[in-house]
């Protein structure tokens, strides 16, 4: 992916912290800003707690990894990455790639196109969905032509860069499937776009 010099970073964890009766000998005082909690101690936690083991013949459920999502999108909003343990999706907005309602690509989008191909190679992915979206101006049907024009179009660029044994899914959406508000213009900019997505088969890099 070309690098992005202006970035936001939105980034969501959970985290569940879980405290038992009795198991917690010591607790946190509320300290002033900068004091850095050196008014009270660490708390210490007893293993031995009654609140800390099993009932008789209980188990623990089996481990999960959680989906951690990590969005980045450069400053102006054009493109937007997306990742998570499973997936990456780019989400290419409509008018960095097409002039005004066309499905004609325009000479600066090979490059962007180019740089999600070499990602693509890079993870190794043998699938990629190309999905086209439109914002609701206009009638639900030209959207649907319009958006699944853009799709193909998009396709086509990747296809001439990846293995020729790469298989495609290629959809247009119309309106549907929103990512922003369709009341203002900013919103409805988010939503024309062409999303590429494919499985995320190496590490994710850094």
């Amino acid at each position: 992916m070309t690098t992005i010099t202006h970035r936001r970073l939105a980034a969501l964890a959970l985290v569940s912290v879980v405290f038992w009766p009795g198991a917690v000998s010591a607790a946190y005082a509320d300290d002033p800003p900068g004091s850095a909690g050196t008014s009270s101690p660490a708390p210490v936690i007893d293993p031995g707690a009654p609140g800390l083991m099993l009932p008789d013949g209980a188990t623990l459920a089996p481990a999960k990894v959680l989906d951690i999502k990590q969005i980045v999108e450069d400053e102006g909003g054009q493109e937007r990455r997306q990742d998570t343990n499973v997936d990456v999706t780019f989400a290419l907005q409509a008018e960095v790639l097409f002039p005004k309602n066309s499905a004609k690509l325009t000479p600066a989008a090979s490059s962007r196109i180019a740089a999600i191909a070499a990602e693509i190679q890079k993870m190794g992915s043998g699938r990629v969905r190309v999905f086209g979206f439109t914002d609701n101006l206009g009638t639900y049907e030209h959207g649907l032509k319009l958006s699944k024009e853009r799709a193909v179009a998009v396709q086509q660029v990747l296809a001439r860069a990846l293995d020729p044994g790469t298989t495609f899914d290629i959809r247009g959406y119309s309106e549907d499937y929103p990512i922003a508000d369709n009341r203002t213009e900013e919103g409805r900019k988010k939503n024309r776009r062409v999303e590429i997505s494919f499985p995320r088969t190496s590490a994710p890099s850094t």
